[in-house]
């Protein structure tokens, strides 16, 4: 089961409260919050993509990107033996455990 939505390259999340018997989600990966609501899919999908929209325009009329800037890194919690096993492997290949991370991070990528 897939719960986002996409639309011109943006994702949403999606939930649903049983409470208020409504689908909610917001826009991921942005910089501001965004969120959206229906009682239907259908009203969900049209409120989603109505602010996607409002948020592309309000981004251009204050001249900044609508993506959310990512900084390159972050952090990754391992076990500790897994943290060895992985510095091991990324020693034995020659490499630092930065480069051997990233480098499996990719191959998995080709793959999806």
């Amino acid at each position: 089961m897939n719960n986002v939505l996409t639309y011109k390259g943006f994702i949403g999340s999606v939930q649903f409260s049983a409470d208020d018997s409504v689908f909610f989600g917001k826009v991921e990966g942005i910089n501001d919050l965004v969120t959206f609501e229906g009682k239907t899919v259908l009203e969900l999908q049209a409120a989603f993509q109505y602010v996607v929209d409002e948020h592309i325009k309000d981004c251009e009329l204050e001249n900044v990107l609508p993506e959310k800037s990512y900084k390159g890194s972050f952090n990754v919690r391992l076990t500790p033996d897994l943290h060895r096993r992985v510095a091991v492997m990324a020693k034995t290949h020659g490499t630092t455990l930065n480069a051997f991370v990233k480098k499996a991070i990719e191959q998995n990528l080709e793959y999806a």
